[in-house]
């Protein structure tokens, strides 16, 4: 199959899932979310972690408020994106959610005079989103590239995608630069693929 019949099964699966994410209703999407976050709390990856890189949520997401406020009472280093150019992003301390601000594209951000960045070495597990995902650990992204490209750079780090039941798919078509994930967790399932 060649790149370009790749390049348009992706972008027609991701318009298919962002469609049936917007569906959800808000208590739906935060009653998922909360029991997805509860199995990341309960999942070893997340347990015996000691710096954490997650996402601030889109409100289409899953919800990560219960995680942050558990890595911080954890003791936990806690880190989130920072858009550094074009495709590239590095993780940047969250001491606390007080720091946030609303950045470029709409995104949660640390204020810049808080901003301190965190080894991308010393991340041991990593939240990450995505739109659809499959039994193999294969992810498709939002098709900026930022995460398969961060991913590679987080050589300790373990991969954990929670995600909406309706994202679990049978096959996610793929090129040799993405990247996949370790453990996808959602409401009715746990994909397990650390053995």
């Amino acid at each position: 199959m060649v790149d370009k019949e790749i390049f348009e099964q992706k972008k027609s699966l991701r318009k298919e899932m962002t469609s049936k994410r917007a569906e959800l209703s808000k208590e739906e999407r935060e009653k998922i979310s909360h029991e997805v976050v509860q199995k990341i709390l309960a999942h070893p990856v997340y347990q015996n972690s000691k710096t954490v890189m997650a996402y601030a949520s889109m409100p289409e997401e899953i919800q990560l408020t219960e995680l942050f406020d558990d890595a911080f009472a954890a003791g936990k280093t806690l880190a989130i994106p920072f858009i550094v150019g074009r495709g590239n992003m590095r993780p940047v301390l969250l001491p606390s959610k007080d720091v946030l601000e609303v950045g470029d594209f709409g995104i949660l951000t640390v204020r810049q005079e808080n901003r301190k960045f965190v080894d991308v070495k010393a991340i041991d597990c990593v939240i990450v989103p995505g739109a659809a995902f499959d039994s193999h650990g294969n992810r498709l992204g939002k098709g900026g590239g930022y995460y398969d490209r961060f991913l590679k750079l987080a050589v300790n780090a373990k991969k954990i995608a929670p995600a909406f039941d309706f994202q679990l798919i049978e096959n996610v078509p793929i090129t040799p630069s993405d990247c996949g994930v370790d453990v996808i967790i959602t409401p009715s399932k746990t994909i397990d693929l650390l053995g």
